[in-house]
């Protein structure tokens, strides 16, 4: 897409939609229909665990999506499929949980298929949407267009959630259909909506007469350029990171500084909030001073992974020091951080998707943003679980409480410091009709 054809700050907002429609099913598959398996069927909480772990193992398959809305040219239809796969895999993922009180075996069957719909669902509906963003989002505009679409996504949650728990009231199998019916079928249709004339038609596109190599072949090209490798490395570390706190700090808190639940969860929407800032703060700054210097997303990337570093050491400090420490502001810190990191790192996989040294490096976006996102996948569904159970593992070495939080918190700072190494090494080269990406400096030879 030309300089010209530039996206809009209305066309951004409007692909955002995408993610808020996304985000929407995904809320009532991870929250609702977790607590109803858990508490209304009595089942054990590895059981719905296991069914979103095996959605997030889908997500191997990104790179080849990717190359499937490469080689057709057009990212549209990947969206649009992928979005009916996830409405189709909610709302077998609501039947399925409701079909288990009667019928178990069926009932996990189906809740298996449906789960590996919606992993298919994310994965081909969120590369195609960040592939299409990465090549019509001007480069002083992608942390802004970062932070709009993730923004939007959490806006689903935060609309769905609340919503969807005043209908289920009073609960009953056939209502949780209803409502994940309903809620999967709106934003289908929002989703589809948002994308509608976004994308020029395949008429309207110039024709590619190059014969397009097999899959493993440009899969095996784009692992072969230093910058796209070291860049799934670093999404990995600094995911795996990222995530390992999530499922950990609550139950530190409540253990070593004696908080009550309500007290935790507050923390939690503290640590939240700084995210959110982190966010805006990096899209402000990048779209109001753009440039090398304070323009640069690997700038933030790096500086998100240093404070993230430093703030998960504050916190295993504050456990060290006990009851007094400042825990809170440490935690808003981490927020802060995790937040500049994580909209950074977006925008930068949207400045680097349409470079390469390969042949044919601006035809790979989808591709190697598929890469990435399996990278990036694979590390967030296994990071909570790594984290838990490293602090386990720690507890019985250590055999106590505090040191063992404070050990798993240090290896965290430790990833995160690896992934801020890395990303200083990333140098991508610019698309041929610009003569710097304002992210990632251009490398010759």
């Amino acid at each position: 897409m030309s300089p010209q054809a530039a996206f809009g700050w209305g066309t951004i907002v409007r692909l955002g939609l995408v993610q808020t429609a996304l985000g929407a099913i995904v809320v009532l598959i991870t929250s609702t229909i977790n607590r109803v398996m858990v508490v209304e069927l009595a089942l054990p909480a590895a059981v719905p665990g296991a069914l979103v772990a095996l959605h997030y193992a889908v997500q191997f398959a990104r790179p080849r999506w990717g190359y499937g809305s490469d080689v057709g040219g057009r990212r549209t239809p990947w969206i649009v499929g992928g979005m009916a796969a996830l409405a189709l895999g909610g709302f077998g993922a609501a039947a399925a949980t409701a079909l288990i009180a009667t019928h178990p075996v069926a009932g996990f069957a189906l809740a298996i298929l449906a789960f590996l719909v919606v992993g298919i669902g994310v994965g081909a509906a969120g590369t195609s949407l960040l592939v299409l963003l990465s090549s019509g989002v001007a480069p002083q505009r992608r942390g802004a267009a970062a932070t709009i679409v993730w923004v939007m996504m959490i806006a689903g949650f935060v609309v769905t959630a609340p919503l969807a728990g005043r209908f289920l009231d009073p609960f009953s199998a056939g209502r949780l259909i209803a409502v994940s019916a309903a809620v999967s079928g709106l934003a289908f249709l929002v989703a589809l909506a948002a994308v509608w004339g976004v994308e020029p038609p395949a008429a309207a596109r110039p024709e590619r007469q190059e014969a397009r190599p097999p899959f493993a072949q440009v899969l095996a090209e784009v692992w072969a350029e230093p910058a796209s490798r070291r860049f799934t490395v670093f999404v990995f570390l600094a995911m795996l990171a990222y995530s390992a706190q999530e499922l950990i700090l609550e139950p530190f808190a409540g253990l070593v500084f004696a908080m009550t639940p309500g007290a935790t969860t507050a923390l939690a929407g503290v640590q939240n909030g700084g995210v959110l800032a982190g966010m805006v703060l990096v899209a402000l700054v990048t779209t109001l001073a753009p440039g090398p210097r304070l323009g640069s997303l690997r700038l933030w990337t790096v500086a998100g992974c240093i404070g993230s570093a430093l703030a998960l050491a504050g916190i295993a400090a504050c456990g060290l020091a006990g009851p007094g420490a400042p825990l809170r502001a440490f935690v808003v810190g981490l927020g802060l951080f995790n937040g500049i990191f994580a909209v950074s790192a977006i925008g930068s996989m949207m400045a680097l998707a349409g470079s390469g040294n390969a042949p044919g490096g601006e035809g790979r976006h989808g591709t190697r943003m598929g890469v990435w996102g399996a990278a990036q996948g694979v590390a967030f569904g296994f990071g909570g679980f790594l984290g838990a159970a490293c602090v386990d593992l720690a507890r019985v070495l250590f055999g106590a409480v505090v040191p063992a939080y404070a050990a798993v918190f240090c290896a965290e700072a430790l990833l995160f410091l690896l992934a801020a190494a890395l990303a200083l090494r990333i140098d991508a080269p610019a698309p041929r009709r610009e003569a710097r990406i304002g992210d990632f400096s251009v490398s010759h030879g």
